[in-house]
């Protein structure tokens, strides 16, 4: 009843492995993917040559391979243990469901320890190509008769079938730890987040762009470039532009932030607006004796207690004296120069968008760059940015907006993705403005509240910003039969 495919370099844990398969009674064929020419391949198995795991073209090899019902697919040529039966606990979920294809939490093995691996429910907003099925996929063969590339994918086409399964049946997770395997990537989370602004990956992304696209056009969420113009022009502002830094216990850095803003230099009034939320650690008075000696610098402590950023970032924008265009700092970095804020509103002015986003550089506390470096988002494009943003998990910094739209739309209140969530909002009417030269350094440090988090942290995250996800892609979809109504 089950075909497997699995990368091979004929490493004994290979070996391992096939001969646990092979004593498994519903597994009929097992398949060896290599892309070099391997002698004398594990017996009973069949060495495919194929030009990478992760093309068109081995994908369409493997489901003209198969002929019974199910795939097991391994992603990585890792060492496996399975738990007990755990191959018929994924072989009797999919059987008894029709599901398109089931995945399940695991171990991983480290040094002789062995920690758990909880993964998150697929939904219909986990569109990110770097969502974590974990390396066994089991697939249902029989919804993949009308599978076809529309694009031929040198590194999509995994990510393509997924998306294509996700259309035609339901992709389920098991919550048990059915296999142990050994990790390979042994970074941080810090710097696992920023892979796909990795210039060394953008023909990986341009990919994986074009195989998101097309499943946005077939389930009716995709937009076309057709934009709502705003005009920004209103005197009711008496700041052309405020500076928001919400902030909570950052004795060792609000000093440098708010010192960066007011260095700023332009041909308009601006302010900026810290939102201490109960900082108790001296951050507090560091802030009050600058604004003592600097009108520009407003300090407000929300009456409400249950605030997270974005809580605090909705303080800032409904304040009397916020400016027309309301422009991020965290309280942990820096703006680049003294033109970052010109910049921003002169974008505003010059696109007439309803948000800008700059261009940042990776830095450790010193401000010496790390790696990635330059964050520029290049593979935004004015027409396909805002579809693509469902795929990505972060638009850039530092994010600047259209103060009367936000008052509006409000911002989440949460501290973790809630920009995120409000560009997704915004980029369904509106056009999003870009700068691709660097105006923000973003610090990373140990006290970094991203720099190292561990699985359930990142897990909770992945899950709001897949959530977010869901609601937009409903909306759009929701959107677009609307308009063909009223055609």
């Amino acid at each position: 009843m089950i075909t497997v495919f699995m990368p091979y370099s004929a490493s004994q844990h290979s070996s391992d492995t096939i001969n646990e398969l092979q004593n498994c009674d519903k597994v009929a064929k097992i398949y060896l993917l290599a892309n070099d020419d391997i002698k004398n391949p594990h017996e009973k198995c069949e060495l495919i040559k194929v030009d990478s795991l992760t093309s068109s073209s081995t994908v369409d090899v493997l489901i003209s391979l198969t002929k019974t019902k199910y795939i097991l697919l391994f992603t990585q040529d890792n060492k496996y243990q399975f738990g007990q039966f755990a191959i018929e606990r994924f072989y009797n979920t999919i059987n008894s469901t029709g599901a398109g294809m089931v995945y399940s939490n695991y171990f991983v093995e480290k040094e002789n320890t062995k920690s758990r691996i909880p993964v998150n429910d697929y939904q219909l907003g986990s569109l990110r190509d770097d969502f974590n099925f974990g390396s066994v996929l089991f697939i249902n063969r029989e919804l993949l008769d009308n599978y076809k590339n529309e694009s031929e994918y040198k590194f999509a086409g995994i990510y393509n079938l997924r998306l294509h399964i996700s259309r035609e049946g339901e992709i389920l997770r098991i919550p048990e730890f059915l296999y142990t395997t050994i990790e390979t990537d042994t970074r941080k989370s810090g710097a696992k987040q920023f892979d796909y602004v990795n210039p060394r990956n953008r023909e990986v992304q341009i990919e994986m762009e074009i195989a998101c696209t097309h499943h946005l056009k077939k389930i009716g969420a995709y937009l076309e470039p057709k934009f709502t113009e705003i005009e920004i022009d209103s005197n009711e502002f008496e700041y052309e532009a405020s500076v928001v830094i919400p902030v909570k216990n950052r004795a060792s850095t609000i000093t440098d932030a708010i010192t960066s803003v007011l260095a700023q230099k332009t041909t308009f009034k601006f302010n900026l607006i810290v939102v201490d939320n109960y900082s108790d650690d001296g951050t507090t008075e560091k802030i009050k004796e600058i604004a003592e000696k600097d009108s520009r610098l407003i300090l407000v402590i929300p009456e409400r207690k249950d605030l997270g950023i974005g809580g605090c970032w909705n303080e800032a924008i409904m304040h009397k004296d916020c400016g027309k265009f309301a422009i991020q700092l965290d309280s942990d970095d820096i703006y680049f120069d003294e033109t970052t804020v010109q910049k921003v509103v002169d974008s505003f002015n010059q696109e007439k968008c309803a948000m800008v986003i700059g261009t940042y550089k990776m830095t450790n506390f010193n401000l010496e760059e790390i790696p990635p470096g330059i964050i520029d988002h290049k593979e935004w494009t004015p027409d396909n940015g805002r579809n693509n943003a469902l795929r990505i998990n972060g638009l850039g910094a530092p994010r600047a907006f259209y103060t009367p739209i936000l008052r509006e739309l409000k911002i989440p209140n949460v501290s973790y993705g809630e920009d995120y969530a409000v560009g997704l909002m915004l980029s369904r009417d509106y056009q999003i403005g870009r700068i691709y030269e660097p105006i923000y350094m973003c610090r990373r440090w140990e006290g970094n509240s991203d720099a190292a988090l561990d699985i359930d942290k990142q897990n909770i995250y992945n899950e709001y910003k897949d959530r977010i996800r869901t609601i937009e892609v409903l909306a759009r979809i929701r959107n677009n039969k609307n308009a063909k109504r009223a055609v």
